[in-house]
Formats: structure tokens, C-alpha cells, sequence
């Protein structure tokens, strides 16, 4: 079986967020992937199908060294960069398209998920030492934590053992860009599924395009925006809501490609 490590929302290797890519011939079983994604011990690793139909959707999942995920973008745009770039996965989120563009880019056509304004739990608070949260609300998979400003998302060191306490998959932390051409800045953190910090997160963006495209109340004529996750490995992310879809374009950079023994 051949595998992966790209690199993916980056034109540089070693910036991103990594992710496995392992191409099937058949669907695999689920503890034999969970296996190899604890192994490659990287956020996600993407598990696709390409011994069927061409013209029929890839089936693609997603592991992270712990658990199955319902949905990841930066793996997705890591599988769609091995295969060519223009591609169709069936996953557990529908059909996800992706579009290769000249310029290196690669869009994927996700579905939105609208954040619902919530009190935020205690965990949330405890788990974010130094945020002044100015707003809350939880999306399918992710509470997002709108701070008072650019520099405490950079500057946060959450206390992850009150994170994972937070009945959520994910926690955004989010505030309004600090630099020319950056709409917004964001961290993503994840302790109950395995993830720590996640460098580069896409499905995060589902959430993070729609909040603020009306924060920043952009219309239907301009909903392009410009994210950057302010990891240590750090990405961009550039969205286009378009009803209950929403276009996440990003580049990647392969840095391993081999073969899996078992």
C-alpha cells in the first residue's frame, strides 16, 4: 500500500499541518486504520479508496491517532494533492469535491456549520488562561471563543487537561486579523480526540467562514476571506461561504511518499 505525509495549507514543507494519506485498494477495517493513524501519530490521517470507478466519488475517513472524525479538511486537501488534485471522496459528510486550480491551489466545496451563540462551561474558561471571551457558540463539532483581540490567541497556553472536560470534539479560539490581508486569526485545540493543538484545522473553517462573514458583514457579492491559524507551524486558509456551502482553498506540499509493510 502506498502512503503519504503532505503537508498541507502551506507551499513550504515543514509548515502546515501534516497528515497521513493511505491509498486502498478496498476499504479497509476501521481497527486496522485506527491502528495506522496511531502509528503515523500525525492529527489525521485519510484513508481513500482508489481501486474503484473513476468516475464514481472515492471512498475517503479520516482517523485521528485516537478516534474516527466525521470530517477534516486539511487531510482531505492533503488526499486530493496526491491523487491529482480534482477529485470526488464520499465520506461521512456527503460528497466533497475538489477543484485543482492553476495556480496550485486546490478548493474543496464543504458544508457549512453555523455556530449557535451558547454560555460558555466552565471548562472553557479555566481551559483558556489570559482569553477574554467576548462571545461563545458551538457549531456540529467545535465550540468557537471569540477573544478580545489577535494577540491573546497567539499568546494562549491552554490548560488542556480542563479542555478535554469541555463537551466538545474541538475548541476555536478566534479574533479579527492583526495584519494586512488576514480577516481573522484562529487556534484550534482538541485534547478529547488525541489533538492537542491542531496546526492548520479546514473543518474549523466551515465555522469560522460563516462567523465571520457576518461579523465582518460581508454580502453575498464579497464573502471571500482570509484566515491564518496562528500555530507554531502556522497556515492560510482562504473561504467563500455560498449558502450552506462554503469553498476552502489551500496549497500543500508533499514531503514523504512510501510503502506501508502492513
Amino acid at each position: 500500500m502506498r502512503a503519504f505525509v503532505v503537508d498541507s495549507f502551506t507551499d513550504s514543507a515543514f509548515r502546515g499541518n501534516p497528515a497521513g494519506v493511505v491509498l486502498l485498494d478496498a476499504p479497509a477495517e476501521a481497527g486496522w486504520m485506527q491502528s495506522v493513524a496511531a502509528e503515523l501519530r500525525h492529527s489525521e490521517t485519510a484513508f481513500v479508496v482508489v481501486g474503484g470507478p473513476e468516475d464514481e466519488p472515492k471512498p475517503l475517513r479520516w482517523f485521528t491517532p485516537s478516534t474516527e472524525v466525521p470530517l477534516c479538511g486539511h487531510a482531505t486537501l492533503a488526499t486530493a494533492h496526491v491523487l491529482g488534485g480534482a477529485q470526488r471522496f464520499d465520506t461521512r459528510s456527503g460528497v466533497l469535491t475538489c477543484t485543482a486550480h492553476t495556480d496550485g491551489w486546490i478548493e474543496m466545496d464543504f458544508p457549512v456549520d453555523h455556530a449557535e451563540p451558547v454560555e460558555p462551561p466552565e471548562a472553557l474558561a479555566a481551559g483558556l488562561p489570559g482569553i477574554t471571551i467576548e462571545e461563545a457558540a458551538e457549531g456540529e463539532t467545535k465550540v468557537l471563543v471569540q477573544t478580545a483581540s489577535a494577540a491573546q490567541v497567539r499568546a494562549v497556553r491552554p490548560d488542556f487537561s480542563m479542555l478535554a472536560d469541555v463537551p466538545s470534539p474541538g475548541v476555536i479560539v478566534t479574533a479579527r486579523g492583526d495584519r494586512p490581508g488576514i480577516d481573522f486569526v484562529s487556534r484550534v485545540f482538541a485534547p478529547r480526540v488525541g489533538v492537542p493543538e491542531d496546526p492548520v484545522t479546514g473543518s474549523a473553517h466551515c465555522t469560522l467562514a460563516t462567523w465571520w462573514a457576518a461579523k465582518l458583514k460581508r454580502d453575498e457579492r464579497d464573502t471571500t476571506l482570509v484566515g491564518e491559524q496562528a500555530s507554531e507551524r502556522g497556515g492560510i486558509v482562504q473561504m467563500a461561504v455560498r449558502g450552506h456551502r462554503v469553498g476552502l482553498r489551500g496549497k500543500a506540499v508533499t514531503v514523504l511518499r512510501g510503502e506501508l509493510l502492513v
